[in-house]
């Protein structure tokens, strides 16, 4: 069993949200509560999920993304020069339309003197005796899905020099969470991931090619999370999406796992595989020798419990690509990417995670 992150049973951030903080959160939008009274619920739910993390035996435990709306909006507007969209952006999943503002640049992007959910991680390493993992959003994620949307276009003619300060401004959040105690953290790349999908990479086209977008994504990426501390672990959830249990992409890793599993500088990389769109384990012969591939074997977007039996014989197949102790195993996404959460319930949901642990204990150890 691993003691540094990623560990061999781990998973992805988010949770479902109780009743309670979904009610508190939709009074706060109204105007009906106070920000520190919803702080303050919040504060009793993380409490409650953190205790329960640890209890089914995960060792990276997150506060669930209790306190966001949205996995990676709530974050990438805390950033100087960006603001929500005047209108809303929709983008469509398998079965649903997912709506919602985009984060669009109106100026220069800076990382604020205030900093972006430092409290929230600060609550977290203090509620936990286990590893507090904290997950943002990855900096390719500014490319706004088809292209780089600039409301401001002025603020940056040279796009080259919009994703420097993109970089530069996320490496700073990255060394803030560092030097406040963060040894885990996940940026996840949902923009990498769409990549995988040709009919996806089609529409790419228009605004470039889709391999250099890729190039772009991964130096972006690496620029953020560049001289991080030697005890700082960091992963990559490759997602292609995950919104009331649907998806917004389809395809294997073929197409990106090349340049993705060998250029990015983190140490472990969460993939999706709970299902037959998500392709084959092939594309882990790509995997270098010093990084760790969490393959998400595990379904977030159903009920039905994975038996152990089913499990371990995903891990084996992708043992024929991969050495068996260079994998890891979690769920392939969240429970609830955004606040709506998926299509099971809070119970459904830790006897996922614990039949995860049971089955990294079989097959690794305890």
């Amino acid at each position: 069993m691993r003691t540094r992150p990623p560990f061999r049973a781990d998973h992805v951030g988010s949770l479902l949200r109780p009743a309670a903080v979904s009610e508190a959160r939709a009074k706060w939008h109204n105007g009906q509560m106070s920000g520190e009274d919803l702080t303050e619920i919040e504060n009793d739910a993380i409490r409650d999920i953190v205790t329960k993390q640890e209890a089914v035996g995960l060792k990276g435990v997150t506060d669930g993304e209790f306190r966001r709306d949205y996995w990676h909006l709530d974050f990438m507007f805390g950033f100087n020069g960006v603001d929500p969209s005047e209108e809303a952006y929709k983008s469509r999943f398998q079965d649903e339309d997912f709506v919602a503002p985009a984060a669009e640049v109106t100026g220069k992007v800076s990382y604020p003197a205030t900093g972006i959910m430092q409290a929230h991680f600060q609550f977290l390493k203090n509620a936990t005796k286990e590893t507090a993992k904290f997950t943002i959003p990855s900096a390719a994620q500014f490319r706004h899905r088809e292209g780089v949307h600039l409301r401001d276009p002025d603020a940056y003619p040279d796009i080259d020099a919009f994703w420097d300060d993109i970089g530069t401004a996320y490496n700073q959040a990255v060394s803030q969470f560092a030097a406040a105690g963060c040894k885990y953290i996940q940026v996840d790349d949902v923009n990498s991931a769409l990549l995988c999908d040709e009919r996806i990479r089609a529409g790419f086209s228009k605004y470039g090619d889709p391999d250099q977008m890729l190039e772009q994504n991964i130096e972006v990426n690496n620029a953020a999370l560049a001289n991080r501390p030697a005890d700082m672990a960091a992963t990559t959830h490759m997602c292609r999406g995950n919104f009331k249990s649907t998806y917004a992409a389809e395809g294997g890793y073929e197409a990106i796992a090349e340049k993705f599993l060998s250029m990015m500088d983190v140490d472990g990389f969460f993939m999706e595989y709970d299902d037959d769109r998500s392709g084959d384990f092939q594309p882990l012969r790509f995997l270098p020798k010093d990084k760790y591939a969490v393959i998400g074997i595990m379904t977030s977007k159903s009920p039905e419990l994975e038996s152990a039996d089913t499990l371990k014989r995903r891990i084996d197949e992708a043992a024929k690509y991969a050495p068996l102790d260079q994998i890891c195993i979690s769920p392939q996404c969240g429970f609830a990417s955004t606040a709506e959460g998926n299509k099971l319930t809070e119970d459904d949901q830790w006897r996922k995670l614990e039949r995860l642990v049971e089955v990294a204990q079989d097959v690794w150890g305890d």
